[in-house]
């Protein structure tokens, strides 16, 4: 099966044939998979070099134009490094771009620490307006990739991944997806963690939800799934733990509720081994999921307290009882 990535340099291509207000901006990498692209639109497919604070402006000076620019490269590199120009460039000027990031959190991990990008999400979060996609799958990857660039000038974080899950499902860039039906919690598996969920649940009497789009955080589903599941509710997410724990908390603001947000750990991980390591590491593998979130779903009083995992992020409304 081809990954995200693969879809997203057709994809884009087709869409500047299509469209004249699509421009695409390139940091070197990716250049390979708009070569054929270039030579049909040479004055909109442009490679800054590997200069990545370049990247974003030129990208924002496009839409001061009028013109819809798609901008990518790694998420370290993306959000990360030029996080000044994305924040004045574009929030500022109140521009809006499709940033399209590959890597994730740690998707090349020989490439080490420069290459990896749990933050990005959570560093996104401290500006306004922002809408942020992450698929689980290359089918869902592509329709993101066509609804964020259809999207006006909204401005739009693509979150591309080698994980996938093994089934696609429908997207609308918007709502929380119910995959099963529970009563004894809500779990929220985000882009490619649903696999991983479904069978950390497997046999659990949970309602799973499965999200694409996390911001905006459809607190409206969030609500509609914990009126016949309960408010105890368990995020799963491919970037740092506790990063939509604020999000789901407000969604139920009102009502007792317990949240739990399971990620990658802050901590750095620097035999960098293999993407699967990473995974077990953080406690994101099946196994460990199934043991967290069990524990975590049981009746108040039924579980033991214990040190929190480096990948998880605990928090409560008023007077809920918090147990790790």
């Amino acid at each position: 099966m081809d990954t995200m990535r693969d879809r997203f340099a057709p994809v884009v291509s087709q869409l500047l044939d299509e469209d004249p207000r699509v421009a695409v901006v390139l940091a070197e990498i990716g250049m390979d998979g708009f070569a054929d692209a270039r030579t049909r639109h040479p004055e909109r497919v442009i490679n800054v070099g590997i200069r990545e604070q370049l990247l974003v402006g030129a990208g924002a000076g496009l839409a001061l134009t009028g013109l819809r620019p798609v901008v990518h490269t790694f998420a370290s590199f993306l959000i990360e490094r030029p996080f000044e120009q994305v924040k004045l460039d574009l929030g500022h000027q109140d521009v809006g771009a499709v940033l399209v990031s590959a890597a994730a959190s740690f998707d090349w991990p020989a490439g080490g620490f420069t290459h990896m990008a749990p933050g990005d999400v959570a560093l996104l979060d401290t500006l306004d307006g922002w809408t942020v996609h992450v698929p689980g799958h290359p089918d869902e990857a592509e329709a993101l990739l066509r609804h964020a660039v259809a999207a006006g000038d909204d401005k739009v974080y693509v979150r591309l991944s080698t994980q996938s899950n093994a089934q696609a499902r429908p997207v609308d860039g918007a709502r929380l997806r119910t995959v099963r039906e529970g009563r004894g919690g809500v779990v929220v598996a985000v882009g490619p963690m649903l696999d991983a969920v479904l069978a950390a649940t497997e046999g659990l009497d949970v309602t799973v939800l499965y999200a694409t789009t996390v911001r905006p955080f459809d607190a409206a589903g969030l609500r509609r799934a914990t009126e016949a599941a309960g408010t105890d509710v368990v995020l799963v997410e491919p970037f740092l733990a506790g990063t939509s724990t604020a999000a789901a908390g407000d969604a139920l603001a009102d009502v007792l509720h317990r949240v739990l947000g399971l990620g990658v750990g802050r901590r750095e991980l620097r035999k960098y081994g293999t993407v699967d390591e990473h995974l077990a590491a953080h406690g994101l593998d099946a196994g460990s999921l199934r043991e967290r979130i069990g524990g975590f779903l049981r009746a108040p009083g039924a579980v033991r307290p214990t040190a929190p995992h480096p990948g998880s992020g605990v928090t409560g409304g008023p007077a809920a009882p918090i147990r790790v």
